[in-house]
């Protein structure tokens, strides 16, 4: 009996329980109405204060809000606060007359609380919700009794990311009604040093946010301190409604002596790269934009003034081209041409009277402005080194010439190979988003919505002007191979002025103190190459300053990070209530884990891992399961009875092992979770030596973190 062998496992794994939050108490003990602040419909905000602690680049913020009911009868009271879209939710709790009320989660990686929570929709109380630009919606709603008190804190944490030469935290302010005891408090620490802090009040008069908003910067420590009296929130001074609805935004920069900071504890590091004084390289740009009459009116007015500006932006040591699609594709030259003066103007003139047309070739538009970039790194010697980018511009769904999405997908994919990266920008609400996205992920680069605002021309450009300027291409961040045991994104296609890469991990036992990080890249007209090494004493004084909470911050970083990038990778989590749960990668894989529950008397309940779909796995892929996730030859010969006369035995030759295996039967669950249906195989002695590689105990873990 020959043939090929594939191999469909069982492995237990631990599933952890998502956010509960327990039904509250409606009664509750009597309480004051506090001075100066005016009940909404019964309901008094008595304090709403913001605590942001910032430890290298990584904001852990809690918001605490204390209401009270001042009526004599039982109000819902809603918990409605804005958090960064970027963010994590790590906690959530609900005190009322004394009792806590805390959701139940036993993670160690925080960043996955949020995630496990959102996979399940409609489920929880709490639900999290788009709401503006740059911000998500959370919002509870709870009856508070008559006289009563009720507090929620809501914790969130995000990483911060480098734009234009500094780090944003943005805050929404919007308590919808004057607050006795307001405050917002920031504290930072940076181990390069901070080097600029300000703190601005959008929603203040200026006068007004510089007498208020208290700042401070030396050293490695930086603090804002906004706490408005009743007074000062008012709108006016016989007013009861209140000025504070904006955002409150603290922007800082570090010191950058170095060309990387290298931050090593707790067996985790922190690696941010953001050299400086380097020569800026030309660019190779194409825009290709969508000309579909969807686009009549403001946002074609927006798109041509963007472009204008983007264009008189242009350096001389450019090159560019534009590229129209509707129900065709049209190119103001089909090829690159540098960005001379008669160029720039004629590409204004092209801009100025360009119309609308027909549908949305999308698919048509992108292979074009790919095919001009592919081109001019293979025939003009003089860009060769230039830094190539593709931005696409687009406000709807594929509608002519290829409109399946996975198809596109794979052709851009296919004709882009990472030679450069795609930027994707979506105009408005009925485009496709997540496809944009998916799409700018794959090809190294990144997808923003533009909204179908008065500033849109501003949005556009705001988005331009962080790409305008590469600064290297192909830069990757290298680490000894038997000191890292897990690792975050360390290859980017570009790095761009004002920005920062930042890379996090696990380091291997027993390598903290010999660490180091290697970085290569190409820049202009010179290779780029610089080491990086952990400054023990730098790292001891640290330590000695801030200790756990500096430790704690660096593996929270690596695994934000981490959940980061298994986002962005198109992970789709499907949960069919009381059966499964589906998780697929990509198109590259789909995973099953059913809950079997067994009938009373036999073996306690269990969890089947199934590999539903491993065509694209990598040859590489290992483990119990996945060195047999690709056929393997086998030979079964010999048949004959064995030691029990109802089954019998063979031998199989597989590996250039002679193996003697026994015929039996074997229950697979993937179609009863219940029952499971009767399938032979052959069993392998001896846990199965000579078929696995290696011996089964290489496979057993103590712990899945």
């Amino acid at each position: 009996m020959d043939g090929t062998m594939g191999l469909r496992g069982l492995l237990c794994m631990y599933v952890v329980p998502l956010l509960a939050l327990q039904a509250m108490p409606a009664q509750g003990s009597p309480t004051d109405r506090p001075k100066g602040s005016e009940a909404v419909d019964g309901v008094i905000i008595r304090n709403l204060k913001v605590n942001c602690k910032v430890t290298s680049r990584f904001a852990h913020c809690v918001i605490t809000s204390q209401v009270v009911n001042s009526a004599d009868e039982a109000k819902e009271v809603a918990f409605d606060v804005e958090i960064p879209k970027t963010a994590f939710i790590s906690d959530f709790a609900i005190t009322a007359d004394g009792q806590a009320f805390v959701g139940d989660i036993k993670d160690k990686v925080t960043a996955w609380k949020q995630y496990r929570k959102a996979a399940i929709s409609g489920e929880n109380a709490g639900l999290v919700r788009a709401s503006g630009r740059t911000m998500e919606q959370f919002s509870i709603n709870l009856i508070v009794g008559p006289r009563s008190k009720a507090t929620f804190r809501l914790t969130y944490e995000e990483v911060l990311k480098r734009k234009l030469t500094q780090y944003d935290l943005v805050i929404k302010v919007k308590p919808k009604q004057l607050v006795d005891h307001f405050e917002i408090d920031v504290d930072i620490f940076e181990p390069q040093g901070i080097s600029k802090l300000d703190a601005q009040a959008s929603f203040l008069p200026k006068q007004l946010a510089t007498q208020i908003i208290k700042k401070s910067f030396s050293g490695k420590k930086g603090h804002v301190l906004f706490r408005p009296t009743v007074g000062q929130q008012q709108s006016c001074p016989t007013c009861s409604t209140s000025l504070l609805n904006g955002d409150f935004r603290v922007t800082y920069d570090v010191n950058r002596d170095k060309p990387c900071d290298l931050l090593v504890t707790n067996n985790h590091f922190a690696h941010f790269f953001a050299p400086q004084n380097l020569t800026n390289l030309n660019k190779n740009l194409v825009f290709v934009i969508d000309i579909s009459t969807s686009m009549q009116g403001q946002k074609v007015q927006q798109t041509k003034e963007a472009l204008l500006k983007i264009l008189g932006d242009m350096r001389p040591g450019d090159y560019f081209d534009l590229v129209l699609f509707g129900s065709g594709v049209q190119s103001w030259k089909g090829s690159l041409v540098p960005a001379s003066a008669a160029n720039l103007q004629a590409a204004r003139d092209f801009v100025q009277r360009f119309t609308l047309e027909g549908s949305t070739n999308l698919n048509g538009g992108l292979l074009q402005g790919i095919e001009i970039l592919n081109k001019a790194q293979g025939s003009l010697p003089e860009v060769s080194n230039h830094a190539s980018i593709l931005i696409m511009l687009t406000d709807g769904e594929p509608t002519e010439g290829v409109t399946d999405r996975s198809q596109i997908l794979k052709n851009v994919r296919n004709a882009i190979r990472g030679k450069f990266p795609l930027y994707n920008l979506g105009f408005g609400q009925n485009v496709d988003f997540n496809f944009l996205e998916v799409m700018s992920m794959e090809n190294n680069g990144r997808a923003q919505r533009i909204y179908e605002d008065h500033d849109a021309t501003q949005q556009l450009q705001g988005f331009y002007d962080q790409v305008a300027t590469p600064l290297l291409v192909d830069v990757e961040l290298q680490y000894p191979q038997d000191a890292v045991s897990a690792l975050t994104q360390h290859r980017h296609k570009q790095y761009y002025e004002g920005s920062e890469i930042v890379v996090a991990g696990r380091v291997a036992d027993h390598k903290l103190s010999s660490f180091k990080a290697d970085v290569q890249a190409h820049g202009e007209g010179q290779e780029f190459k610089t080491t990086c090494l952990v400054d023990e004493e730098e790292m001891k004084k640290l330590l000695q300053e801030r200790g756990h909470m500096l430790e704690n911050h660096i593996e929270r970083l690596w695994a934000y990070l981490t959940i980061q990038e298994l986002l962005a990778k198109r992970v789709v989590v499907a949960i069919n209530r009381k059966k499964s749960l589906v998780v697929s990668v990509e198109d590259r894989g789909t995973f099953e884990v059913v809950l079997h529950r067994v009938w009373k008397g036999s073996h306690q309940d269990f969890l089947g891992f199934y590999v539903l779909d491993s065509h694209q796995m990598s040859r590489r892929t290992h483990g119990l399961l996945g060195q047999f996730f690709h056929p393997f030859d086998y030979k079964v010969s010999d048949l004959h009875p064995g030691s029990d006369p109802t089954k019998t035995d063979a031998t199989m030759v597989v590996k250039n092992h002679r193996l003697t295996v026994t015929r039996g039967s074997q229950k697979d669950y993937s179609k009863d979770p219940r029952h499971g249906a009767e399938v032979t195989c052959w069993f392998v002695h001896n846990n199965g030596a000579g078929l696995i590689d290696g011996i089964h105990t290489d496979y057993i873990v103590p712990d899945i973190f």
